[in-house]
């Protein structure tokens, strides 16, 4: 098939195809002519990931050469393909300033107590201690209770992406479904949360049925 019925099968616009291809982010297509290159289905399954990556997941382009380098190397264990993947996505989002010691001990000490299996060089450590870091300059120190319900919500979505690997049988689409999941699971929790978040505040600081949503006001307050 050519560049344009590659685009067309994955429903992503041919300008996008073709961006990803000057990036790098597309093998090379083979040449049937000297003027001509054509395309198989292993591009569009390509591009539809790529998208994921970049526009769902936010990812950079630079990131998401790393973690397509990483699915495509083919003799490394999937648990080395998807640490690999980890670092790279975290690294995209790290700050400047890593996190406080203090910060650190809290998350070890709590997945610690926990029971979790992992390593102190898993970039999950630096994110969560940043966040507690965080809270803490508003004046809130996290209990252990706080963390530990975090800690449990993360246990749960873990198991289901880990249950979710079962029904894949071949190795590529299992290191898909591994760093692809993992990137859109972040927003798919965050969204989650942020509905969880409005049923929980609903018990707790009931409103009037005829109340609008914030949002609504700040439109309102724009038009």
């Amino acid at each position: 098939m050519r560049i344009s019925e590659v685009a067309q099968a994955a429903s992503v616009p041919l300008t996008a195809v073709k961006y990803y291809q000057r990036e790098g982010l597309l093998p090379p297509g083979e040449k049937s002519a000297p003027n001509q290159t054509t395309y198989d289905t292993r591009h569009v399954e390509r591009v539809r990931l790529v998208r994921a990556l970049l526009e769902t997941g936010g990812l950079s382009v630079a990131v998401t050469k790393q973690v397509l380098a990483v699915l495509d190397a083919d003799t490394a264990p999937l648990a080395e393909v998807f640490a690999a993947a980890q670092y790279a996505m975290t690294s995209s989002r790290a700050q400047d300033n890593g996190a406080s010691q203090e910060s650190r001990d809290r998350i070890e000490g709590r997945v610690s107590a926990a029971g979790w299996c992992s390593t102190s060089d898993n970039p999950g450590l630096e994110a969560a201690a940043r966040a507690l870091d965080g809270l803490r300059t508003i004046g809130f120190d996290a209990p252990d209770a706080y963390l530990d319900a975090y800690l449990n919500a993360a246990a749960t979505a873990a198991r289901a992406d880990v249950a979710a690997l079962h029904g894949r049988q071949e190795r590529d689409a299992i290191a898909e479904l591994m760093v692809v999941g993992t990137v859109l699971g972040d927003p798919l929790f965050a969204g989650l949360r942020r509905l969880a978040q409005q049923d929980a505040m609903h018990d707790l600081f009931p409103v009037s049925d005829h109340a609008s949503p914030a949002g609504a006001d700040i439109e309102g307050a724009q038009s």
